[in-house]
């Protein structure tokens, strides 16, 4: 008999399109939401903490991304879309339970953004690595149209060459390796080099001070920007401030950021489960 840490596979299939996904471990669900340039391993980097803890550990593709189909031919990769996506894998995998989203930059928008829409629906929110701040970015958007060229016109190694620019000496091999590792595992590449352009233009909310309203638990968790500039320190802790029922937590000054340490961030999360405020919603 299969260990029940180990994730089985599932697939839901929203207006005939495949999101792939697995879930792992019995109890009460938490759903775990990555990012752009991402696949369902890069949340928690494969940790299996949370099945261990006694919690079913959620994680699917986003359309377009990993093994999921891409947005069909009249769709495209809008957070309103990837909303969407996310309530049939609830609707799916979860029932009529209260999970905990946890999710990492697209996914933490695509988590709060649900959380406002739904917050009945919750029980809680993990917010990784928030870069939204109410307003997009002509500048970044730049950055996103560069890495989604060169992708289209030479694949991997085209987005690798595009993504090198500017990166910290101290932590640039770090993040190239991980980088590339995961760019290896999109089945459909056109499709993720759409997302790039696609998602950044998409509003998950229209204002920071929206935040206000979404009175669930939160954690928030917050890189430094030494090493993760992407998703800068003061946004996470601007979504910290704005979030009612929140609080911040990083790793320290020149450590490895949080958000990449698997078994480190599940320990985090499980112990955000565990607290009565979210436990007692928690089902």
């Amino acid at each position: 008999m299969a260990s029940p840490v180990q994730p089985a596979e599932f697939a839901v299939g929203p207006q005939g399109r495949r999101l792939a996904g697995e879930a792992s471990g019995t109890g009460p669900p938490i759903v775990l939401l990555h990012g752009v340039t991402a696949t369902r391993r890069y949340v928690v980097h494969g940790s299996k903490v949370l099945a261990r803890r006694g919690h079913r550990q959620i994680s699917y593709d986003a359309r377009g991304h990993g093994e999921s189909d891409p947005a069909p031919a009249n769709g495209g990769y809008s957070y309103g879309e990837l909303v969407a996506d996310l309530e049939a894998v609830l609707d799916a995998e979860v029932g009529g339970g209260r999970p905990v989203l946890a999710g990492s930059s697209m996914g933490a928008h695509t988590a709060v953004a649900y959380a406002l829409a739904r917050p009945e629906r919750l029980a809680g929110l993990v917010v990784i690595g928030p870069a939204y701040m109410g307003f997009v970015d002509e500048e970044a958007l730049a950055g996103w149209d560069r890495l989604a060229d060169g992708l289209e016109r030479s694949g991997v190694e085209g987005f690798m060459e595009a993504f090198d620019r500017g990166l910290d000496p101290a932590w640039r091999e770090t993040v190239l390796r991980f980088t590339r590792r995961r760019m290896l595992e999109h089945r459909h590449p056109d499709a993720v080099a759409r997302a790039l352009r696609e998602v950044p233009r998409s509003t998950p909310f229209e204002a920071i001070s929206e935040l206000e309203f979404c009175e669930l638990p939160a954690l928030v968790v917050a890189s430094h920007d030494a090493a993760d500039p992407g998703h800068p320190y003061a946004v996470a802790v601007a979504y910290a401030e704005s979030l009612p029922e929140a609080r911040l937590i990083s790793e320290a000054d020149g450590e490895s950021p949080l958000a990449w340490q698997g078994g480190r961030l599940s320990r985090e999360i499980a112990s955000f489960c565990a607290e009565p405020a979210v436990a007692g919603r928690l089902q």
